[in-house]
């Protein structure tokens, strides 16, 4: 149990045993029935202490009216009323942080990853040092099944690293001498030798736990809608309580209307209403990881896509494979496996099992080296061959819609592989229903794919606004400006996505490989369907009404019994009592929205 979570659990628990044990002594007829409010009393003197930095911080929420009720309860002797205030506050702070979500769990998953040591080969051997002491040009020995330590490139060894942390693909990276490692990636089955490329604060792993970093600290606090309604009730429950005991002269008067003031309605209704919508998305393969952002993704109006995996299936194929003179279909995939072995381009899969379907088997590369902008190069058969864009390259057949990478031999053209990355079934009729539905009034599609590939799909599923080529940072950047123009919502798949996640009003990941995305988004979906995320935004509606209804009928309700104490009807105990039934009302309609329900989706 998280410790905010005990603690707030353990004073409901006292509040709850001093005040049975007060009623069964004062039953008993015991004159030391009232040392177990005191014991009550004591119990709430963290919730107190909480009160006062907020108030210190110039922080007014929801509960403030309770604490008030509290300490003017202990000094008019009115120790009952006092203890179940101090009750049904704990009992509504337990379940808030509940459902809250955990602190810092993107930084913590992302430190997790990363090793402290490195084995650096030396005149003696290899020996263990530690990471912060590697320096460029280093010789590095990483072991099978190890976490890459630093960017760098193999000098000894073949095999293999698992870098779909980065890519959000489920790719297996081939590696040989001239290969690019990157910090972060998994090593397979056997050790590799690598020079350091760059120090470990500059690699690419640091570089996207710097940005989270940022993104998380400059995160904006969204005010919740307790906070908002319990704004104007506190002054006005103060206004009726001061009102009653100058007019009155008396003092239990204004502890009476506070009690029954106290915004238990807030305090419980929306919390169950709040748990009630996580229970509910959960059956629907949705997991809702900060229970805020029900209350705000149906008030999103602008929705942000990225890419590979969110509008598309992220299993790009081959389509065709058109050719120069002299060079067959056959040769030019066998000449492109052997060199996409050893890729993380998206690309390189779909060139693998075509080249597997027919039964082609790669060929031995020596020389392999990836320069940015220069694509996969090396040699093969005595040949130099490579892999890159059309741009530069002569004899290239025209584009057509779609990816596309072209294959050299020698300097010259020698094939050309079209590629499509299928739009998931369902992508057109999500992003045209956004606006007459869900009143969403920009669309943006956002990818660090090429612009060829991006205004394909975008033209596909029928996004006007497309970008393309962005890093995370760029990312982050234009996610950042439009969340503070307007609510948003991020749709992201891989850890390219988790700084801009972190920025904007509301993420959904797709997806359960990335554990790192997983942690940045706000909500997860399970089985990567955007119907889902259809339902999530109907859930939360859901919940934002009906949490209104708990809320501001308890409140209606409240206000009346205000009155009623106000004029002198209601003693403080009481109007306790009588809250507690308020509570209850409350409560009892808030779970209204656990329960199943088909009107969840209009795709």
């Amino acid at each position: 149990m998280k410790p905010g979570l005990a603690k707030e659990t353990l004073i409901a628990a006292g509040a709850g045993a001093g005040i049975a044990g007060y009623l069964g002594l004062w039953l008993a007829g015991s004159p030391g029935a009232v040392w177990a409010l005191y014991f009550v009393f004591a119990c709430g003197i963290p919730l107190l202490v909480d009160l006062l930095r907020r108030v210190a911080a110039r922080e007014f929420g929801s509960d403030l009216l309770a604490g008030l009720s509290i300490v003017t309860a202990l000094l008019l002797g009115e120790y009952l009323a006092g203890a179940i205030v101090i009750l049904m506050l704990s009992g509504g702070a337990a379940l808030e942080q509940y459902a809250t979500r955990r602190a810092s769990s993107v930084l913590e998953a992302l430190a997790s990853r990363m090793p402290r040591i490195a084995h650096r080969r030396g005149g003696s051997g290899v020996e263990d040092v530690a990471l912060d002491t590697v320096a460029i040009g280093d010789v590095l020995v990483v072991l099978p099944h190890e976490v890459c330590p630093v960017d760098g490139t193999v000098v000894e060894g073949r095999g293999s690293m698992d870098e779909s942390y980065l890519t959000g693909e489920p790719y297996v990276i081939s590696k040989a001498p001239g290969a690019a490692v990157l910090s972060g990636a998994i090593n397979g089955e056997s050790a590799l030798t690598v020079t350091v490329g760059k120090l470990p604060v500059d690699s690419r792993y640091a570089r996207i736990m710097r940005v989270m970093r940022e993104a998380e600290r400059n995160r904006p606090r969204v005010r919740r809608i307790g906070d908002r309604l319990g704004a104007w009730y506190t002054v006005l429950a103060l206004g009726v309580a001061g009102g009653s005991w100058l007019l009155s002269g008396e003092e239990t008067r204004f502890l009476a209307v506070l009690v029954i003031a106290t915004p238990c309605p807030l305090l419980l209704g929306i919390p169950v209403a709040i748990v009630g919508a996580i229970s509910l998305a959960a059956r629907r393969a949705i997991i809702v990881k900060n229970p805020s952002m029900l209350e705000r993704i149906d008030r999103c109006r602008t929705v942000i896509f990225d890419k590979t995996g969110t509008l598309t299936y992220g299993r790009p194929a081959l389509t065709a494979v058109e050719t120069a003179g002299g060079v067959s279909r056959s040769e030019a995939l066998r000449l492109a496996a052997s060199l996409e072995q050893y890729s993380r381009h998206p690309l390189s899969a779909p060139i693998l099992e075509a080249a597997r379907a027919k039964g082609i088997e790669p060929a031995s590369v020596l020389e392999i080296a990836e320069k940015p902008g220069a694509g996969l190069a090396g040699r093969i058969d005595g040949r130099h061959v490579r892999i890159t864009g059309r741009i530069g390259v002569a004899g290239v057949p025209p584009p057509e819609p779609g990816m596309e990478c072209v294959l050299e031999v020698d300097g010259a053209f020698a094939a050309l592989f079209r590629f499509r990355d299928e739009p998931r079934r369902d992508s057109h009729a999500f992003v045209r229903h956004l606006n007459p539905r869900h009143g969403v009034v920009r669309i943006m599609l956002l990818s660090g794919d090429r612009e060829a590939e991006v205004r394909f799909l975008a033209a596909e599923v029928g996004i006007a606004e497309a970008l393309h080529g962005k890093s995370p940072e760029e990312k982050l950047s234009i996610v950042r400006a439009e969340s503070a123009r307007v609510p948003t919502l991020f749709l992201g798949d891989g850890v390219n996505d988790a700084p801009a996640m972190q920025a904007a009003t509301v993420s959904v990941a797709f997806g359960r490989h990335d554990d790192i995305t997983a942690e940045a988004a706000d909500a997860v979906i399970l089985d990567a369907s955007l119907a889902r995320v259809d339902e999530l935004i109907h859930i939360g509606r859901r919940m934002r009404v009906i949490a209104l209804q708990s809320a501001v009928g308890g409140m209606a309700l409240s206000m009346i019994g205000m009155g009623f104490a106000a004029a002198g009807y209601l003693p403080p105990v009481a109007g306790a009592v009588l809250q507690e039934v308020i509570d209850l009302a409350a409560v009892v309609n808030s779970l209204r929205v656990a329960m199943p329900t088909n009107d969840l989706q209009d795709l």
